[in-house]
């Protein structure tokens, strides 16, 4: 059951960040053991685009992969709110709460929905590149758009790769609250990027927010309750013209994070605050099917 201590040691960081108020900080353990000059070559090197014939293929292969991942992973999954962005004919920039590796098949499901799944991205962190297995393929190869600190590929392909897919009316998903924490229920405070991209190219912001359910009886091989999501879809958020870059980025993302709240109250039946219970956690069950009781 080591998968199962990995997230109960995953658990304890939440709880440790939690009560220091450090609401985006990394709480994974197990990051790819790979240098900074290495991570730097690889996402300079990064083809956004899938311009070379080999990486079209790998694309291609992906999305397949992905497509038929998606259906299954969410085949109980519920969508509410969809007829709030059907009539979007612009890019859009969609926000979403982050707690798992596979928290955005919900928003893909839904783009499938909506016949948005061509043109469809995701900015990830660069780390994810350097993932080994069939998730670090895919982390390589679907329709990602790595974020970096490093300034030459920020000014010269990660912002130029934004504007032009926005252009073409890309939906593109973003995780305002930066790191993912496992299975966490709440609402986490939100980074200005998003944001500012948002009122930079002038689209709106499409807040969504995963509910998650236990199903009784199921569980996961590390022990916790299997999930049944419900992606809730909020109206668009846009920028005011009339308004300043950095009002548009600030407003933005007050309004995305009262809609997030609101819903999380709404559907939990209870107040969002940052004490933290077990009920935070979906899924987790004591000493049940983990072997390691939480405490």
């Amino acid at each position: 059951m080591e998968k199962a201590k990995d997230r109960l040691e995953v658990i304890e960081n939440i709880k440790k960040n939690l009560k220091e108020n450090n609401l985006n900080s990394k709480v994974e353990i197990g990051d790819p053991n790979i240098s900074k000059e290495a991570l730097e070559e690889k996402v300079l090197k990064y083809d956004i685009f899938k311009k070379s014939p080999v990486n079209k293929i790998k694309n291609i292969m992906t999305r397949k992969i992905i497509d038929n991942y998606v259906d299954m992973f969410n085949k109980n999954t519920e969508i509410i709110g969809l007829e709030n962005i059907e009539n979007i004919n612009t890019g859009a920039i969609i926000t979403s709460n982050h707690f798992s590796p596979q928290d955005s098949t919900p928003i893909i499901y839904c783009m499938k929905r909506l016949g948005k799944y061509k043109k469809f991205n995701i900015v990830i962190t660069e780390n994810n590149l350097a993932m080994d297995g069939e998730f670090g393929f895919i982390m390589n190869n679907f329709n990602n758009i790595p974020i970096s600190k490093n300034k030459e590929y920020t000014e010269k392909k990660f912002m130029p790769a934004l504007k032009k897919f926005l252009d073409k009316n890309h939906f593109i998903l973003i995780y305002p609250e930066q790191e993912m924490w496992f299975n966490f229920r709440k609402v986490r405070n939100l980074k200005p990027g998003a944001y500012h991209l948002a009122a930079k190219f002038n689209v709106p912001i499409i807040p969504c927010f995963v509910e998650m359910r236990e199903i009784e009886g199921e569980y996961e091989p590390n022990g916790f309750n299997k999930l049944k999501y419900t992606l809730h879809i909020m109206p668009p958020i846009y920028p005011d013209k009339n308004l300043s870059l950095k009002e548009n980025k600030d407003i933005l993302r007050q309004k995305d994070y009262e809609l997030k709240k609101q819903t999380f109250e709404k559907v939990y039946e209870r107040e969002m605050n940052y004490n933290f219970t077990e009920e935070d956690i979906a899924g987790l069950i004591e000493n049940k099917k983990v072997s390691i009781s939480f405490k």
